[in-house]
């Protein structure tokens, strides 16, 4: 092996790894955000808020939303091993999902820095909000440990048609 494809490899799985860099963009298959958690990254926030609305935002303004907003309370949003996101009612009867079911893999969301939320293992999903460029950018802060805890929570926000791209379950 050349050194340059072995320093590629060793700087990849620092990326990949949770316990190495630890990740507050990232949400891997298994992993669940409960009420009041998010993803974030620079500006952008990916929030499972109290009315169980799962909202994108950018500089606290949101840019996406699955609109399912008081159809429930205390939801948590899940990426399941099959690659599909789904948020969950308290009951655990399927309140909105991504429609990205596919084979038990190793699937990754990502909230990347140009604002795109994206599946990953392969791309099965994203929320089509990115505003520059390519590109992914994974940072890990703790353990993986089936949850990704946020210091804060957005508010409750009623986003307006056209913002939702999957679908609310019945």
């Amino acid at each position: 092996m050349k050194p340059i494809f072995i320093s590629s490899l060793l700087a990849l799985l620092i990326i990949l790894n949770p316990t190495a860099n630890g990740a507050e963009n990232v949400l891997y298959g298994g992993e669940t955000l409960k009420t009041g958690e998010y993803l974030s990254y620079k500006t952008y926030s990916f929030v499972c808020q109290t009315d169980c609305n799962l909202v994108l935002y950018e500089s606290g303004k949101p840019v996406w939303a699955s609109n399912t907003g008081g159809l429930a309370g205390n939801c948590y949003c899940t990426l399941q091993k099959d690659g599909n996101l789904v948020v969950y009612r308290p009951n655990g009867h399927a309140l909105w999902a991504s429609n990205t079911r596919g084979a038990t893999a190793n699937y990754v969301l990502v909230m990347q820095d140009d604002r795109n939320v994206v599946i990953y293992g392969p791309a099965k999903w994203a929320t089509n909000t990115n505003v520059r460029g390519s590109g992914v950018t994974i940072t890990r802060l703790g353990g993986n440990n089936g949850t990704v805890n946020g210091i804060g929570g957005g508010g409750v926000v009623e986003a307006g048609a056209g913002t939702s791209n999957g679908s609310v379950v019945g």
